[in-house]
Parts: structure tokens; C-alpha cells; sequence
């Protein structure tokens, strides 16, 4: 018997709701792509890949903390000049934090500054922290070797509808998913907490992998962590 879920999706459903268009990556161009792994290493970014492809053609991904967006740089992957990429917006919850962070680990951040945060030339930029705190009101920057320079930007309370909304069916479907999955689980195991399970195994879901390769993840998770195994 099959225990895969579906969700019906109608033509009208298929006409109002816009194709996901997600930004992945930002190209950066450098002059130099063991140093630019460098600096983004000593940032704490994770090392996503390093592949060199072909002579003269190589390519590195980095993804800051927290960051559903990575950037891409290396050699022969833009015709762009080095530091040419403008700024990158860097979302945080604390920018002084933040900041000192990105200090102790070697950038070269800016005073915090409020007023205009994207402005040519750095015009009506003022020292100091927004007045009273608010949102989307603090910023600082710093650079890459190479001029590309980043953004920081305080976000502590988002602007309506600057977030998605949860589709409730769909987020049923997975969990009714992921408690049939778990029920084979649970059936060839020893005792365990049924939440260990379900958490690696809706996590994969969620971010793209197929039901066989999450069951692959949650047994592994359970394995490696939890020392249980199927039977």
C-alpha cells in the first residue's frame, strides 16, 4: 500500500499564485580567489563548494550564517571587474553585535550610521543608531578584499506582509507525511522520541529532498546521534 501524500493543485490555483522565484546566488567578482576564501572564511561563512572545473575556471560558494542566499566567486566565472558588485544587503537582529563580531574576526565594518542606507556616494548618512531603535532604521558597512562592499541592516520587527504566510495544508500534508514515514521507523526500532525522528526527516523535506532520500537523513540522524537503528 502506498503511503505518499499529494496535494491537488487546480489550474485556477496554478493561475493566481506566481512561480517561487528564489534568489540563490550573488556572482562577486575578485582578483583573487584564494584570498577572497580567505576572507570569507575568516568571517565564519560556510564553504559551500570549491570546484576547479577546468583551467582557468574555478568556482567557490560561501553562505553567510543564517542566509538562504550564498554568494559565488572565483576565476573565469564574470566578465565583471573586481569590486564591481555594489552592495549586498545583510539583514541582523543586532547590529552591534553584529558588528563586533565582524571586527573580532578581522573585517573592517563602519560606525553604525542612520539615515539613508543606500545612498551614492554615502550621502545624508548620520552617525549613531536610529532614534529610538527603530526597524530597518540601523546600518554599518564594511568590504571584501576587493571592494565589494556589504550592507548591514537592523531588522527587528518585519513590515506587514514581508512575510510569507505558512500554507497550512501544505504543512498538514508533510506532517501527515512524516508520521507514516515514522510509523515504519517506529515499527523496527527500539523505543525512542518519536520528535528526534520527525525533525531531520521534515527538515530535509522542506528543503527540497525527495521522501526516500529524508528517510535516508532521519534514520542517519537517529544512527550517528541516538545510536538506534532499524532492525
Amino acid at each position: 500500500m502506498s503511503t505518499d501524500v499529494h496535494t491537488t493543485e487546480t489550474t485556477a490555483d496554478r493561475a493566481t499564485k506566481p512561480a517561487d522565484l528564489k534568489i540563490e546566488v550573488v556572482v562577486l567578482a575578485v582578483a583573487d580567489a584564494d584570498r577572497s576564501k580567505a576572507f570569507y572564511s575568516s568571517l565564519g561563512w560556510r564553504e559551500d563548494a570549491d570546484f576547479p572545473i577546468s583551467e582557468g575556471f574555478r568556482v567557490l560558494q560561501f553562505t553567510p550564517p543564517g542566509s538562504q542566499a550564498s554568494i559565488i566567486f572565483g576565476t573565469g566565472v564574470t566578465p565583471a571587474a573586481p569590486g564591481s558588485g555594489g552592495s549586498l544587503l545583510l539583514t541582523v537582529d543586532d547590529i552591534d553585535a553584529a558588528r563586533a563580531e565582524l571586527i573580532e574576526r578581522g573585517a573592517d565594518v563602519s560606525e553604525v550610521f542612520h539615515g539613508r542606507g543606500f545612498s551614492d556616494a554615502g550621502q545624508d548618512r548620520i552617525p549613531g543608531r536610529a532614534p529610538d531603535g527603530q526597524s530597518y532604521g540601523s546600518f554599518a558597512t564594511f568590504s571584501d578584499p576587493d571592494g565589494n562592499e556589504f550592507l548591514l541592516q537592523e531588522v527587528t520587527t518585519r513590515l506587514p506582509g514581508r512575510v510569507e504566510e505558512p500554507d497550512v495544508a501544505e504543512l498538514a500534508s508533510l506532517l501527515l507525511e512524516t508520521a507514516l514515514a515514522h510509523g515504519r521507523f517506529e515499527a523496527a526500532t527500539p523505543e525512542h522520541n518519536w520528535w528526534d525522528w520527525y525533525a531531520p526527516y521534515f527538515s530535509a523535506r522542506q528543503h527540497g529532498t525527495d521522501a526516500e532520500q529524508a528517510t535516508e537523513a532521519a534514520d542517519r540522524y537517529m544512527k550517528d546521534v541516538h545510536g538506534i537503528v532499524r532492525r
